[in-house]
């Protein structure tokens, strides 16, 4: 084996290491220009009073107009963690810890992730689609021809209200979430009610809800920042030009805002309790 041959049987063998080291500098690098991404906006919240008339269009958006959703999906989940909590604590002839089992693993766990993900689907995607056709219709040129900022303008009014309306959404999913384990553990198979609701009350503690409001939080921030980022810069994209790179974008701020959510969620979870 001559040396041209050594070299090309070991780059052979150590291919799948420099794709690997390829494609975490590029994650690693695009998790450092969203970072960037997000200051940026996060800094132009404040930057006149004009921003909070844009902000409440941006809540009743995101916020308001995700309630319905939120309620459905909060109602079934806890609805079926009310039945299968009810079903395996009874064999240990403890049902009466149902309303713990509820309570914490919706407050710490289930409202704040399943929140973001829902939201994720319904508003994250529209942020994308929406920032990424104005910047392939050149409309945000335009707003900068016209002297007009357009993170300050598309992006920190949506920032904020993610901000604001990511945790009120999860105390929404948690209480309809309750309400749901109460259905079917007390209304349909016959747990106490009254332990139910001692127990929900017993259980929770200030740590538990701060830390679920905190999970929301930061969630909102990613789920945002993912959105409008990939949206923001449709036109550097290498897998698609105009509709199509709009498609690309929206599909890749969905898969990574889901992604960066569930990694936050381990983080966190792993610092917080």
């Amino acid at each position: 084996m001559n040396h041209q041959d050594a070299t090309q049987g070991s780059g052979g063998a150590l291919a799948p290491l420099t794709l690997l080291g390829s494609k975490a500098l590029e994650f690693f690098s695009e998790m450092g220009a969203m970072f960037l991404f997000f200051l940026h906006a996060f800094q132009l919240i404040f930057s006149s009073w004009g921003q909070f008339p844009k902000i409440v269009r941006q809540i009743y958006f995101i916020g308001v107009k995700s309630i319905s959703v939120i309620a459905l999906i909060g109602l079934f989940t806890g609805m079926v963690m009310g039945m299968q909590l009810y079903f395996a604590l009874s064999l240990f002839g403890a049902d009466g810890f149902l309303g713990t089992g509820v309570a914490l693993s919706m407050v710490r766990e289930l409202a704040p992730v399943l929140t973001a993900i829902m939201v994720t689907g319904r508003a994250g995607s529209a942020m994308t689609a929406e920032i990424g056709v104005m910047r392939i219709s050149e409309q945000i040129d335009a707003l900068e021809i016209m002297g007009i900022n357009p993170m300050s303008y598309l992006v920190s009014p949506k920032m904020a209200a993610s901000i604001v309306s990511f945790p009120i959404l999860t105390s929404f999913f948690n209480l309809i979430a309750l309400f749901g384990g109460w259905l079917t553990g007390v209304l349909l198979l016959g747990a106490n009610e009254g332990v139910y609701f001692y127990r929900v009350q017993q259980s929770l503690e200030w740590d538990d809800i701060s830390g679920g409001f905190l999970k929301a939080l930061v969630f909102g921030i990613v789920v945002c920042t993912v959105s409008c980022y990939q949206g923001y810069f449709t036109h550097l994209r290498k897998d698609g030009v105009g509709p199509e790179g709009v498609s690309q974008a929206t599909t890749q701020a969905v898969v990574m805002s889901c992604v960066l959510v569930l990694m936050s969620d381990y983080i966190l979870t792993s610092l917080l309790w």
